[in-house]
């Protein structure tokens, strides 16, 4: 008999109709938030342009994924040290295959990429946040 009435209790206080339109509220605001927060993330465009250089390498990579992975070298160099000689490396990944195929024929030749920028990295679109999408000229 005890346990009976304690459930009736319960159930008068969990399930108020105010209470549930609050939850349902909470819960609608925490999805959207989340919603938001993935798009910024991972979908949008921080931003893009063009960067020329050598194209060093461009490999198709990965476990479970495979994606389409290079590196240019930049002209120009920078030190980190007095003395010391580096150069600018751009790391990208490439979403597009007609694209991919493109540029593996194209390793040693002086490029000009048209790159979009992100956030975050998905693992289905490459393993950098620097993503080509156009080759603008090869030479």
């Amino acid at each position: 008999m005890c346990v009976s009435n304690f459930i009736l209790v319960y159930k008068k206080i969990i399930m108020k109709p105010s209470m549930k339109k609050t939850f349902a509220i909470g819960t609608l605001i925490i999805g959207l938030l989340f919603v938001i927060f993935i798009y910024f993330k991972y979908y949008f465009v921080f931003g893009e342009g063009v960067k020329a250089g050598e194209l060093n390498y461009f490999v198709r990579k990965g476990y479970i994924f495979k994606t389409y992975e290079g590196k240019m070298i930049q002209t120009g160099f920078k030190s980190q040290s007095i003395g010391a000689i580096q150069s600018y490396e751009f790391p990208f990944s490439v979403e597009d295959e007609l694209i991919a195929d493109s540029l593996m024929k194209c390793s040693g030749k002086q490029l000009e990429l048209h790159y979009k920028e992100y956030l975050g990295v998905l693992p289905w679109r490459g393993v950098n946040k620097f993503v080509v999408d156009d080759i603008v000229s090869a030479r």
